[in-house]
């Protein structure tokens, strides 16, 4: 499959993963009698990488994240030549989501603007420092990073890895949504934080440097413990 085929496939795939994402906590979280909450917003998180995994896995891998694009190629599973596509395409599908998920906002009495950015100190949901979102964000990614390279080993059981892949990051916001609304990835923290502005374009920085540090410890660290010796 070409390069502009794969980019537009993650650009779709991203896409998903945002609208779903954040459009569930956008949307419907915050209704009483829909009962979602934290746990309902990651399971949709989840829902929306293991549905695009089948759908576009085997067109472009289904990164969906431009920290695991990063991490793939720390780990010796992607060309540096197609990062830069990747991530544009990433970061534009975000983009496209966050865009459609104000537009229906938007139609609502009283919505405030609010795209589910995340945030640390004043901008987290439970008030944690910028400290505890930095680790926080890099250990969640080094460890979706190790279980992305193990399920997709060529020894792991066949046809198996999105669903793990989805269990682990629902995982991963059962865990964080508290303490930075859960990004471990770039893109998905690029598209709300560019139409909200404010503090939550202020505090972008970290949820590119800490993704991107912990998919590549994730994936240095998996190839060490898994190396046939």
């Amino acid at each position: 499959m070409n390069l502009t085929k794969r980019s537009v496939a993650e650009l779709i795939g991203t896409f998903w993963l945002v609208l779903g994402g954040c459009g569930s906590a956008v949307l419907a979280a915050g209704i009483p009698e829909l009962g979602l909450g934290y746990l309902g917003v990651s399971l949709a998180f989840g829902l929306t990488v293991v549905t695009m995994a089948y759908a576009i896995g085997y067109i472009s891998g289904c990164h969906l994240n431009p920290a695991v694009s990063i991490g793939l190629f720390a780990g010796g599973r992607f060309k540096a030549s197609e990062l830069p596509h990747y991530i544009i395409a990433q970061v534009l599908g975000a983009i496209l989501a966050c865009l459609v998920i104000r537009a229906i906002a938007g139609g609502a009495e009283g919505y405030a603007g609010g795209l589910a950015s995340n945030g640390f100190g004043a901008h987290s949901p439970h008030g944690y420092s910028m400290m505890a979102g930095f680790i926080c964000e890099v250990v969640m990614t080094a460890m979706f990073l190790f279980i992305i390279m193990g399920a997709t080993d060529k020894r792991a059981p066949a046809g198996l890895a999105p669903l793990a892949i989805g269990l682990t990051l629902a995982l991963i916001h059962m865990i964080s949504i508290p303490v930075t609304n859960t990004s471990v990835n770039p893109a998905r923290s690029t598209g709300p934080a560019l139409l909200e502005g404010g503090i939550a374009l202020d505090q972008l920085w970290l949820f590119w440097v800490a993704p991107i540090i912990g998919a590549v410890i994730g994936a240095l660290i998996y190839n060490f413990v898994c190396h046939d010796d």
